[in-house]
């Protein structure tokens, strides 16, 4: 009982960590899109190929639009540690959050100068500021303003959690009277003063060998080859049912372990950081594939498998069903394809029929291998759908992507999905979405599908506004005392309880719930993507709750 305890708490807390990286790769997608229209439309070899010299050439006011979008993506990635840095401890806070993020800002600061001090101190940087050579090239690094070792999001990280920690310990710190003024929360930044400064003398003697050991895993990875490849591919995937998926694949995407690579003269760590700095070059004459073996296996199975699958299992309902599961299938296919948001049909068949989203699971660890096999080379901000498919494939060229060789990869993609969903959903009677028999009804049900719908649930019961959703889900969750955190990714509302057996998982799916996922004290209740409006929703209630505004129900 104690061990299965303990493994709950560390679920708990992975799931912490995960939802908190979420945030910052949040930010992703408006930085891609802002570098990668600026960058395409700014290079001069594709404005003379399509003579727009007019219209997009030096001196042009789109050309200056253009190149200020584009120095506003390369902005945001360049500093993406500060900004794990204070989202992983607005994340990880459990009250009070505005203190957390400043102190982790102030802390980040802190920790990169002192190491910037030792660096000098102990002769690596010149006072000219140049580099003596005692430290190994690529090693060092410009963070803010101050050259300091090369920690990526990492350094963010260690930052971001240990600030939480501090202030999670300290935000009630009480004082001696004569010193109350800091006490409380005022007590968070100056003791992450303290302990960063710590923090960054110890890195400095410890990092260089992590850093070492960081890139050992990378090329393991690399030297694997396609099997490396693909068993990322598959983890990714695998992941997904307990949320940890963005714990796997971030320090791939954003530090050494997917591969480090000189661009214009500055030495890049990390698979997405590596594409997007090319993106940025007007060097660049192919996307490098070490990089794009992280990123681009994911088109095949979100932009063609999925949406086969769902049309599979489509064709596979009864008769007298398709009409409603072709309603509510189509939504989520076209979700799928068009953003790359893929948890609907995923959670869809993974709860009815798990063997077949490992089967699933193995088609994505062959759909980077494969992309990987035909140096295919598009790169991603958040998800790869028809939006990311075109910036960083169509947009960018076939002679720096070759993507035009996806195109048969997703007619293979689609065609195999949908012949071995049919296959398999029909030799062993899977009751996939309008198969169902009796009342044992199995959909794929949208906040409005399940209110307009109102089929065989008691119109007492049902949430008819957004307060009556919340009303729902707490007492789904089991009350206001059993609710400590509440917080959400792209499509879950995710919580930590006192004690999750006491959830109510079919007054859940009565809020429009596609799933729950429980592990000890974590909760994943899968929503999809208009989860961030159910969440603020929630909140809210839970607060008035909690203020005496409202009474648990």
């Amino acid at each position: 009982m104690g061990k299965r305890k303990e493994n709950g708490t560390v679920f708990a807390t992975v799931q912490k960590i995960g939802r908190s990286f979420f945030l910052p790769v949040s930010i992703l997608p408006v930085a891609g899109l802002l570098l990668g229209l600026g960058a395409s439309f700014t290079n001069e070899t594709t404005i003379a190929a399509y003579n727009l010299e007019s219209v997009l050439g030096s001196g042009t006011v789109l050309n200056g639009l253009l190149t200020i979008m584009s120095q506003v993506g390369s902005t945001i990635f360049g500093n993406l540690p500060i900004i794990f840095a204070m989202a992983v401890a607005l994340g990880m806070a459990k009250s009070e959050k505005a203190v957390a993020v400043l102190s982790s800002g102030v802390s980040f600061f802190v920790m990169h100068s002192t190491i910037n001090a030792m660096l000098k101190l102990t002769g690596s940087i010149l006072p000219d500021g140049s580099h003596s050579g005692k430290v190994l090239s690529g090693a060092l690094t410009n963070v803010c303003g101050i050259d300091s070792l090369q920690m990526g999001v990492f350094g963010g990280i260690i930052v971001g959690l240990g600030v939480a920690a501090l202030h999670n310990r300290f935000y009630k710190q009480k004082l001696p009277a004569a010193l109350s003024f800091f006490a409380g929360v005022r007590f968070v930044p100056i003791i992450s003063v303290i302990v960063y400064i710590l923090v960054g003398i110890i890195c400095f003697f410890i990092w260089p060998t992590i850093q070492n050991g960081i890139y050992a895993i990378g090329g393991l990875v690399t030297n694997s080859g396609y099997a490396g490849t693909f068993i990322f591919g598959f983890m990714e995937r695998a992941l997904i049912p307990f949320g940890l998926h963005h714990v796997f694949y971030i320090p791939f995407w954003q530090t050494g372990l997917g591969g480090t690579a000189i661009i214009d003269g500055i030495t890049v760590a990390g698979a997405q950081n590596i594409y997007f700095a090319e993106l940025a070059s007007s060097n660049t004459v192919k996307f490098s594939v070490e990089a794009c073996r992280f990123m681009t296996g994911k088109y095949p199975f979100m932009m063609a498998g999925l949406p086969a699958a769902a049309y599979a299992m489509y064709r596979c309902a009864k008769p007298e069903n398709k009409k409603l599961v072709g309603g509510l299938l189509l939504s989520a296919a076209l979700t799928t394809f068009l953003t790359g948001i893929t948890e609907p049909i995923e959670f869809t068949f993974l709860f009815i029929a798990p063997a077949l989203f490992i089967l699933h699971c193995v088609f994505a660890g062959l759909a980077f291998v494969i992309c990987h096999l035909l140096s295919i080379c598009i790169g991603t901000t958040f998800s790869c759908g028809l939006i990311d498919f075109t910036l960083y494939g169509l947009l960018q060229g076939n002679a720096k992507t070759n993507w035009l060789m996806m195109i048969p990869v997703f007619i293979v993609y689609a065609v195999g999905y949908y012949l071995v969903f049919t296959f398999l959903i029909k030799k062993f009677n899977i009751a996939t979405p309008g198969r169902e028999e009796g009342n044992g009804e199995v959909k794929l049900y949208t906040k409005d599908d399940y209110n307009k719908k109102g089929d065989g649930v008691d119109k007492k019961t049902s949430c008819s506004n957004n307060d009556d959703i919340s009303v729902m889900i707490l007492k789904g969750l089991g009350g206001i005392d059993n609710l400590q955190d509440i917080d959400c990714c792209a499509t879950r509302l995710r919580c930590t309880l006192v004690d999750s057996n006491i959830v109510d998982e079919e007054t859940l799916k009565l809020t429009g719930s596609k799933g729950v996922v429980k592990k000890g004290t974590g909760i994943q209740v899968i929503y999809g993507p208009q989860v961030t409006i159910i969440k603020s929703d929630f909140e809210e209630y839970v607060n008035e709750v909690r203020n005496g505004e409202k009474v648990d129900l």
